[in-house]
Protein backbone atom coordinates (compact mmCIF):
# COMPACT_ATOMS: atom_id res chain seq x y z
CA UNK A 1 0.00 0.00 0.00
CA UNK A 2 2.84 2.36 0.70
CA UNK A 3 4.23 1.38 -2.51
CA UNK A 4 1.41 1.92 -4.33
CA UNK A 5 0.65 5.68 -2.71
CA UNK A 6 4.03 6.54 -3.76
CA UNK A 7 3.31 5.42 -6.90
CA UNK A 8 5.31 2.03 -7.25
CA UNK A 9 2.94 -1.13 -8.85
CA UNK A 10 3.89 -4.67 -9.07
CA UNK A 11 2.71 -7.82 -11.10
CA UNK A 12 4.33 -10.30 -9.01
CA UNK A 13 5.49 -13.90 -10.41
CA UNK A 14 3.08 -16.32 -8.57
CA UNK A 15 -0.38 -15.61 -8.01
CA UNK A 16 -1.07 -11.67 -6.49
CA UNK A 17 -4.57 -12.69 -6.29
CA UNK A 18 -6.88 -12.95 -3.38
CA UNK A 19 -9.12 -15.40 -3.23
CA UNK A 20 -13.02 -15.11 -1.72
CA UNK A 21 -13.30 -11.62 -2.98
CA UNK A 22 -14.52 -10.66 -6.42
CA UNK A 23 -12.66 -9.70 -9.53
CA UNK A 24 -14.10 -5.65 -8.82
CA UNK A 25 -12.97 -6.29 -5.31
CA UNK A 26 -9.30 -7.90 -5.97
CA UNK A 27 -8.76 -4.89 -8.92
CA UNK A 28 -10.09 -2.08 -6.10
CA UNK A 29 -8.27 -3.79 -2.83
CA UNK A 30 -6.95 -0.84 -0.91
CA UNK A 31 -8.61 1.97 -2.74
CA UNK A 32 -12.49 1.17 -1.94
CA UNK A 33 -12.98 4.92 -1.17
CA UNK A 34 -14.34 6.11 -4.62
CA UNK A 35 -17.20 3.58 -4.04
CA UNK A 36 -17.65 3.76 -0.53
CA UNK A 37 -20.25 6.17 1.47
CA UNK A 38 -20.72 6.27 5.24
CA UNK A 39 -18.87 2.91 5.52
CA UNK A 40 -21.24 1.36 2.78
CA UNK A 41 -19.49 -0.22 -0.40
CA UNK A 42 -21.72 0.37 -3.20
CA UNK A 43 -20.94 -3.00 -5.43
CA UNK A 44 -22.60 -2.08 -8.10
CA UNK A 45 -20.60 0.98 -8.74
CA UNK A 46 -17.53 -0.65 -8.10
CA UNK A 47 -17.93 -3.63 -10.55
CA UNK A 48 -19.41 -1.08 -13.42
CA UNK A 49 -16.06 0.63 -13.31
CA UNK A 50 -13.92 -2.41 -13.08
CA UNK A 51 -15.52 -3.85 -16.38
CA UNK A 52 -15.08 -0.56 -17.93
CA UNK A 53 -11.45 -1.14 -17.16
CA UNK A 54 -10.95 -4.88 -18.19
CA UNK A 55 -13.13 -4.36 -21.25
CA UNK A 56 -10.80 -1.48 -22.16
CA UNK A 57 -7.70 -3.73 -22.06
CA UNK A 58 -8.95 -6.43 -23.98
CA UNK A 59 -9.86 -8.92 -20.65
CA UNK A 60 -13.80 -8.35 -21.79
CA UNK A 61 -14.43 -12.36 -21.18
CA UNK A 62 -13.71 -11.49 -17.33
CA UNK A 63 -16.83 -10.71 -15.38
CA UNK A 64 -16.19 -7.99 -12.79
CA UNK A 65 -18.98 -9.52 -10.34
CA UNK A 66 -17.71 -12.82 -10.43
CA UNK A 67 -15.62 -14.67 -7.42
CA UNK A 68 -11.69 -14.38 -8.64
CA UNK A 69 -12.09 -18.14 -7.77
CA UNK A 70 -13.84 -19.40 -11.09
CA UNK A 71 -11.42 -18.18 -13.18
CA UNK A 72 -7.41 -20.03 -13.63
CA UNK A 73 -3.91 -18.72 -13.16
CA UNK A 74 -3.82 -16.94 -16.58
CA UNK A 75 -6.75 -14.84 -15.79
CA UNK A 76 -6.08 -14.11 -12.30
CA UNK A 77 -2.53 -12.62 -13.94
CA UNK A 78 -4.70 -10.33 -16.28
CA UNK A 79 -6.43 -8.82 -13.11
CA UNK A 80 -3.43 -7.84 -11.73
CA UNK A 81 -2.13 -6.11 -14.63
CA UNK A 82 -5.58 -3.99 -14.60
CA UNK A 83 -5.16 -3.70 -11.13
CA UNK A 84 -1.47 -2.24 -11.42
CA UNK A 85 -2.14 0.08 -14.10
CA UNK A 86 -5.46 1.35 -12.31
CA UNK A 87 -3.02 2.92 -9.72
CA UNK A 88 -1.37 4.99 -12.66
CA UNK A 89 2.18 3.95 -11.05
CA UNK A 90 5.30 6.43 -11.85
CA UNK A 91 7.06 3.14 -12.06
CA UNK A 92 5.68 -0.44 -12.79
CA UNK A 93 7.25 -3.48 -12.03
CA UNK A 94 6.38 -6.43 -13.94
CA UNK A 95 7.97 -9.79 -12.58
CA UNK A 96 7.90 -13.23 -15.00
CA UNK A 97 4.31 -11.98 -15.26
CA UNK A 98 4.41 -13.19 -19.34
CA UNK A 99 5.10 -16.66 -18.73
CA UNK A 100 1.26 -17.09 -17.83
CA UNK A 101 0.39 -15.30 -20.64
CA UNK A 102 -0.79 -16.53 -23.71
CA UNK A 103 0.19 -15.02 -27.02
CA UNK A 104 -2.68 -12.34 -26.91
CA UNK A 105 -2.14 -11.31 -22.87
CA UNK A 106 1.50 -10.63 -24.10
CA UNK A 107 0.43 -8.56 -27.17
CA UNK A 108 -1.78 -6.48 -24.77
CA UNK A 109 0.97 -6.39 -21.86
CA UNK A 110 3.54 -4.92 -24.30
CA UNK A 111 1.09 -2.44 -25.45
CA UNK A 112 0.41 -1.06 -21.87
CA UNK A 113 4.05 -0.86 -21.40
CA UNK A 114 4.92 1.24 -24.56
CA UNK A 115 2.03 3.38 -23.41
CA UNK A 116 3.84 3.78 -19.96
CA UNK A 117 6.59 4.67 -21.49
CA UNK A 118 5.13 6.60 -24.12
CA UNK A 119 3.81 8.93 -21.35
CA UNK A 120 7.48 9.06 -19.83
CA UNK A 121 6.58 6.72 -16.64
CA UNK A 122 8.73 3.77 -16.06
CA UNK A 123 8.71 -0.02 -16.17
CA UNK A 124 11.22 -2.33 -14.76
CA UNK A 125 10.35 -5.38 -16.70
CA UNK A 126 11.96 -8.56 -15.11
CA UNK A 127 11.89 -12.24 -17.62
CA UNK A 128 14.03 -14.80 -18.15
CA UNK A 129 12.73 -14.54 -21.99
CA UNK A 130 15.88 -13.22 -23.49
CA UNK A 131 15.00 -12.70 -26.85
CA UNK A 132 11.18 -10.54 -25.36
CA UNK A 133 13.68 -9.07 -23.29
CA UNK A 134 16.03 -7.86 -25.45
CA UNK A 135 12.85 -7.00 -28.09
CA UNK A 136 10.82 -4.86 -25.20
CA UNK A 137 13.26 -2.84 -23.33
CA UNK A 138 15.80 0.04 -23.77
CA UNK A 139 18.58 -1.31 -21.31
CA UNK A 140 19.14 -4.63 -19.68
CA UNK A 141 20.38 -4.96 -16.21
CA UNK A 142 22.00 -9.06 -15.79
CA UNK A 143 22.18 -10.22 -12.15
CA UNK A 144 23.62 -13.40 -11.17
CA UNK A 145 24.02 -15.33 -7.61
CA UNK A 146 22.11 -12.18 -6.25
CA UNK A 147 24.71 -9.91 -7.10
CA UNK A 148 24.80 -7.04 -10.02
CA UNK A 149 26.84 -8.11 -13.53
CA UNK A 150 26.43 -5.62 -15.77
CA UNK A 151 23.93 -3.12 -18.00
CA UNK A 152 23.70 -3.21 -21.64
CA UNK A 153 21.44 -1.37 -24.42
CA UNK A 154 19.16 -3.84 -25.71
CA UNK A 155 19.45 -2.56 -29.21
CA UNK A 156 23.30 -3.84 -29.17
CA UNK A 157 23.09 -7.41 -27.37
CA UNK A 158 22.67 -10.53 -28.23
CA UNK A 159 21.34 -13.55 -26.67
CA UNK A 160 23.94 -15.16 -26.32
CA UNK A 161 25.76 -11.89 -24.92
CA UNK A 162 22.59 -12.30 -22.11
CA UNK A 163 22.98 -15.69 -21.47
CA UNK A 164 27.32 -15.42 -20.94
CA UNK A 165 26.56 -12.26 -18.51
CA UNK A 166 24.01 -14.41 -17.00
CA UNK A 167 26.31 -18.28 -16.58
CA UNK A 168 29.70 -16.42 -16.30
CA UNK A 169 30.82 -18.81 -19.24
CA UNK A 170 29.28 -19.46 -23.15
CA UNK A 171 26.16 -21.92 -22.71
CA UNK A 172 27.41 -23.81 -25.81
CA UNK A 173 25.64 -25.77 -28.36
CA UNK A 174 24.56 -28.25 -25.55
CA UNK A 175 21.53 -26.13 -23.88
CA UNK A 176 19.42 -28.77 -25.81
CA UNK A 177 19.36 -32.04 -27.20
CA UNK A 178 22.20 -32.64 -30.05
CA UNK A 179 20.68 -36.23 -30.39
CA UNK A 180 18.76 -37.16 -33.62
CA UNK A 181 17.62 -40.10 -34.91
CA UNK A 182 18.38 -42.05 -31.89
CA UNK A 183 15.65 -45.00 -31.56
CA UNK A 184 12.88 -44.75 -28.37
CA UNK A 185 11.68 -48.08 -27.37
CA UNK A 186 8.85 -50.08 -28.41
CA UNK A 187 7.58 -50.50 -25.32
CA UNK A 188 4.47 -48.56 -24.17
CA UNK A 189 4.82 -47.75 -20.67
CA UNK A 190 1.54 -45.77 -20.41
CA UNK A 191 -1.72 -45.54 -22.78
CA UNK A 192 -4.05 -42.99 -22.90
CA UNK A 193 -7.65 -43.67 -24.57
CA UNK A 194 -10.54 -41.61 -25.21
CA UNK A 195 -9.77 -39.12 -22.55
CA UNK A 196 -11.73 -36.59 -21.90
CA UNK A 197 -12.68 -33.66 -19.47
CA UNK A 198 -15.67 -31.74 -20.37
CA UNK A 199 -15.11 -27.96 -21.35
CA UNK A 200 -11.17 -28.56 -21.64
CA UNK A 201 -10.32 -31.72 -23.79
CA UNK A 202 -12.12 -34.09 -25.78
CA UNK A 203 -10.99 -37.72 -27.54
CA UNK A 204 -7.16 -37.62 -26.24
CA UNK A 205 -5.69 -40.95 -26.91
CA UNK A 206 -2.06 -41.67 -27.38
CA UNK A 207 0.92 -44.30 -26.18
CA UNK A 208 3.82 -43.14 -23.99
CA UNK A 209 7.34 -45.44 -24.24
CA UNK A 210 9.58 -46.22 -22.23
CA UNK A 211 12.67 -43.94 -22.37
CA UNK A 212 10.63 -41.66 -24.12
CA UNK A 213 10.16 -37.86 -23.62
CA UNK A 214 7.23 -36.52 -25.15
CA UNK A 215 6.29 -33.34 -26.09
CA UNK A 216 2.82 -31.41 -25.41
CA UNK A 217 2.03 -27.65 -27.49
CA UNK A 218 -0.27 -25.70 -28.32
CA UNK A 219 -1.85 -22.20 -28.28
CA UNK A 220 -3.16 -21.25 -23.88
CA UNK A 221 -6.61 -22.94 -23.60
CA UNK A 222 -5.78 -25.58 -25.87
CA UNK A 223 -6.34 -28.29 -23.37
CA UNK A 224 -2.63 -29.18 -22.95
CA UNK A 225 -2.23 -28.48 -19.36
CA UNK A 226 -5.81 -30.35 -18.71
CA UNK A 227 -3.60 -33.63 -20.31
CA UNK A 228 -1.07 -33.59 -17.63
CA UNK A 229 -3.47 -33.34 -14.69
CA UNK A 230 -5.92 -36.10 -16.52
CA UNK A 231 -3.09 -38.80 -16.84
CA UNK A 232 -2.44 -37.59 -12.72
CA UNK A 233 -5.56 -38.40 -11.98
CA UNK A 234 -6.07 -35.17 -10.91
CA UNK A 235 -9.38 -34.45 -12.88
CA UNK A 236 -12.68 -35.42 -10.77
CA UNK A 237 -14.50 -35.53 -14.10
CA UNK A 238 -12.65 -37.20 -16.30
CA UNK A 239 -13.63 -39.91 -19.08
CA UNK A 240 -12.04 -42.44 -20.90
CA UNK A 241 -8.57 -44.55 -19.41
CA UNK A 242 -4.80 -43.78 -18.75
CA UNK A 243 -3.32 -47.27 -17.90
CA UNK A 244 -0.04 -48.87 -17.47
CA UNK A 245 1.91 -51.41 -18.32
CA UNK A 246 0.30 -53.88 -15.79
CA UNK A 247 -2.98 -52.86 -16.46
CA UNK A 248 -3.61 -50.68 -13.40
CA UNK A 249 -5.74 -47.91 -14.31
CA UNK A 250 -5.31 -44.27 -13.25
CA UNK A 251 -7.67 -42.65 -11.59
CA UNK A 252 -6.96 -40.57 -8.79
CA UNK A 253 -3.60 -39.39 -7.67
CA UNK A 254 -2.96 -42.20 -4.83
CA UNK A 255 -2.97 -44.47 -7.39
CA UNK A 256 -0.59 -42.05 -9.49
CA UNK A 257 1.99 -41.91 -7.13
CA UNK A 258 1.93 -45.27 -5.54
CA UNK A 259 2.59 -46.59 -9.13
CA UNK A 260 5.44 -44.46 -9.77
CA UNK A 261 3.80 -41.67 -11.89
CA UNK A 262 4.89 -38.27 -10.82
CA UNK A 263 3.37 -34.73 -11.92
CA UNK A 264 4.70 -31.14 -11.70
CA UNK A 265 2.15 -28.26 -12.25
CA UNK A 266 2.58 -25.28 -14.15
CA UNK A 267 1.12 -23.36 -11.19
CA UNK A 268 3.85 -24.19 -9.01
CA UNK A 269 3.04 -22.34 -6.14
CA UNK A 270 -0.44 -23.79 -5.39
CA UNK A 271 -0.73 -27.16 -6.86
CA UNK A 272 3.07 -28.36 -6.71
CA UNK A 273 4.30 -27.35 -3.36
CA UNK A 274 3.27 -26.37 0.05
CA UNK A 275 4.72 -23.03 0.22
CA UNK A 276 4.38 -22.64 4.15
CA UNK A 277 6.25 -25.74 4.84
CA UNK A 278 9.92 -26.53 5.22
CA UNK A 279 11.91 -28.10 1.97
CA UNK A 280 12.29 -31.25 4.14
CA UNK A 281 8.82 -31.98 4.64
CA UNK A 282 7.61 -31.29 0.82
CA UNK A 283 10.40 -33.31 -0.48
CA UNK A 284 9.56 -36.38 1.37
CA UNK A 285 5.68 -36.08 0.99
CA UNK A 286 5.66 -38.78 -1.71
CA UNK A 287 7.80 -41.18 0.00
CA UNK A 288 6.57 -41.17 3.45
CA UNK A 289 5.46 -44.95 3.08
CA UNK A 290 8.97 -46.25 1.83
CA UNK A 291 10.01 -43.66 4.78
CA UNK A 292 7.99 -45.06 7.77
CA UNK A 293 9.90 -47.68 9.94
CA UNK A 294 7.18 -49.94 11.50
CA UNK A 295 4.41 -47.07 10.35
CA UNK A 296 6.59 -44.52 12.49
CA UNK A 297 8.75 -41.39 11.05
CA UNK A 298 12.12 -40.52 12.10
CA UNK A 299 12.90 -36.99 11.98
CA UNK A 300 16.93 -37.72 11.30
CA UNK A 301 15.98 -39.79 8.48
CA UNK A 302 13.36 -37.53 6.22
CA UNK A 303 16.24 -34.69 6.79
CA UNK A 304 18.71 -36.65 5.44
CA UNK A 305 16.71 -37.93 3.18
CA UNK A 306 15.47 -34.72 1.85
CA UNK A 307 18.93 -32.97 2.12
CA UNK A 308 20.58 -35.72 -0.60
CA UNK A 309 17.96 -34.97 -2.85
CA UNK A 310 18.11 -30.98 -2.46
CA UNK A 311 21.66 -31.05 -2.91
CA UNK A 312 21.29 -33.10 -5.55
CA UNK A 313 19.17 -30.75 -7.64
CA UNK A 314 21.72 -28.27 -6.41
CA UNK A 315 19.45 -26.07 -4.41
CA UNK A 316 20.27 -22.93 -2.97
CA UNK A 317 18.90 -22.94 0.41
CA UNK A 318 20.34 -22.28 4.25
CA UNK A 319 19.33 -26.11 5.04
CA UNK A 320 16.06 -28.58 4.60
CA UNK A 321 14.98 -26.56 7.45
CA UNK A 322 14.27 -23.80 5.75
CA UNK A 323 10.55 -23.00 4.46
CA UNK A 324 9.58 -22.86 0.34
CA UNK A 325 8.10 -19.51 0.17
CA UNK A 326 11.89 -18.11 1.07
CA UNK A 327 13.17 -19.90 -2.64
CA UNK A 328 13.18 -18.29 -5.69
CA UNK A 329 11.04 -19.20 -8.41
CA UNK A 330 14.04 -21.39 -9.90
CA UNK A 331 14.34 -22.82 -6.29
CA UNK A 332 11.02 -23.85 -5.98
CA UNK A 333 10.84 -25.68 -9.11
CA UNK A 334 14.06 -27.49 -8.15
CA UNK A 335 12.50 -28.94 -4.66
CA UNK A 336 9.65 -29.89 -6.68
CA UNK A 337 11.76 -31.93 -8.86
CA UNK A 338 13.82 -33.12 -5.78
CA UNK A 339 9.95 -35.00 -4.08
CA UNK A 340 9.86 -36.92 -7.59
CA UNK A 341 13.57 -37.87 -8.23
CA UNK A 342 14.03 -38.76 -4.51
CA UNK A 343 10.43 -41.02 -5.13
CA UNK A 344 12.82 -42.87 -8.11
CA UNK A 345 8.99 -42.04 -10.31
CA UNK A 346 9.44 -43.84 -13.51
CA UNK A 347 6.75 -41.62 -15.50
CA UNK A 348 7.15 -37.97 -14.67
CA UNK A 349 4.77 -35.48 -15.98
CA UNK A 350 6.40 -31.78 -15.93
CA UNK A 351 3.99 -29.27 -16.75
CA UNK A 352 6.45 -25.86 -18.18
CA UNK A 353 8.91 -27.14 -15.89
CA UNK A 354 11.29 -24.24 -16.82
CA UNK A 355 8.76 -21.58 -15.85
CA UNK A 356 10.30 -18.20 -14.96
CA UNK A 357 13.48 -19.64 -14.36
CA UNK A 358 17.44 -18.64 -15.74
CA UNK A 359 19.11 -20.14 -18.22
CA UNK A 360 21.17 -21.69 -15.72
CA UNK A 361 19.21 -23.76 -13.93
CA UNK A 362 17.09 -23.92 -17.41
CA UNK A 363 20.07 -26.18 -18.41
CA UNK A 364 20.19 -27.82 -14.91
CA UNK A 365 16.81 -29.28 -16.36
CA UNK A 366 17.23 -30.04 -19.54
CA UNK A 367 20.37 -32.41 -19.08
CA UNK A 368 18.19 -34.10 -15.98
CA UNK A 369 15.92 -35.04 -18.50
CA UNK A 370 18.34 -36.45 -20.33
CA UNK A 371 19.81 -38.38 -17.71
CA UNK A 372 16.31 -39.79 -16.66
CA UNK A 373 16.09 -40.50 -20.22
CA UNK A 374 18.89 -42.61 -20.86
CA UNK A 375 18.04 -44.45 -16.91
CA UNK A 376 14.56 -45.40 -18.84
CA UNK A 377 13.10 -42.52 -17.30
CA UNK A 378 9.66 -41.48 -19.40
CA UNK A 379 8.44 -38.07 -19.53
CA UNK A 380 5.80 -36.07 -20.64
CA UNK A 381 6.82 -32.30 -21.03
CA UNK A 382 3.66 -29.86 -21.76
CA UNK A 383 5.91 -26.25 -22.66
CA UNK A 384 4.35 -23.25 -24.96
CA UNK A 385 7.86 -22.66 -25.63
CA UNK A 386 8.01 -24.45 -29.15
CA UNK A 387 12.18 -24.06 -28.79
CA UNK A 388 11.77 -26.54 -25.76
CA UNK A 389 9.85 -28.64 -27.15
CA UNK A 390 11.96 -29.11 -30.36
CA UNK A 391 15.09 -28.98 -28.50
CA UNK A 392 14.36 -31.40 -25.87
CA UNK A 393 11.26 -33.92 -27.13
CA UNK A 394 11.50 -37.02 -29.16
CA UNK A 395 8.02 -36.61 -30.41
CA UNK A 396 5.85 -33.77 -29.92
CA UNK A 397 2.04 -33.80 -29.85
CA UNK A 398 0.50 -30.25 -31.28
CA UNK A 399 -3.43 -29.56 -29.18
CA UNK A 400 -6.16 -27.00 -30.33
CA UNK A 401 -9.99 -26.69 -29.05
CA UNK A 402 -8.77 -29.71 -26.90
CA UNK A 403 -7.76 -32.27 -29.03
CA UNK A 404 -4.49 -33.43 -31.02
CA UNK A 405 -4.29 -31.71 -34.11
CA UNK A 406 -0.58 -32.40 -34.97
CA UNK A 407 2.17 -35.34 -34.24
CA UNK A 408 5.70 -34.26 -35.23
CA UNK A 409 8.90 -36.85 -34.61
CA UNK A 410 12.30 -35.17 -33.52
CA UNK A 411 13.93 -33.84 -36.57
CA UNK A 412 16.40 -31.49 -37.34
CA UNK A 413 13.99 -29.98 -40.40
CA UNK A 414 11.35 -29.85 -38.05
CA UNK A 415 10.50 -26.19 -37.86
CA UNK A 416 8.65 -23.37 -35.50
CA UNK A 417 6.75 -23.23 -38.29
CA UNK A 418 5.36 -26.72 -38.52
CA UNK A 419 3.99 -26.87 -34.95
CA UNK A 420 2.86 -23.36 -35.55
CA UNK A 421 0.43 -24.48 -38.42
CA UNK A 422 -1.02 -26.97 -36.43
CA UNK A 423 -1.76 -24.56 -33.53
CA UNK A 424 -3.80 -21.80 -35.21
Amino acid sequence: MEANNAGISIIVQEMGTLSGLTVAENIFLGHEEPFTKHGIKNSRAMNREAQRLLDQYGFGRIKAAQMIDQYNFEDRKLVEIVKAIYMKPKILVIDETTTALSQNGRLELYKIMDAIRADGRSVIFISHDLGEVLTHTDTVSVLRDGEYIGTVNAADATEDDLKRLMVGREIGSAYYRTDYGTPVSDEVVLTVKGVTVPGEIRDVSFELHKGEILGFGGLSECGMHEVGKAIFGASWNREGSVTLRDGTEIRDIPTAIRHSVAYASKDRDNESIILNESIRNNVVLPSLEELASHSLLYGPKLTKFADTHAKQMQTKMQSVKQFVSDLSGGNKQKVVLARWIGKNSDILVLDSPTRGIDVKVKQAIYALMEQLKEQGKSIIMISEEIPELLGMSDRIFVMKDGRISGEFLRSRELSEKDLIKKMV
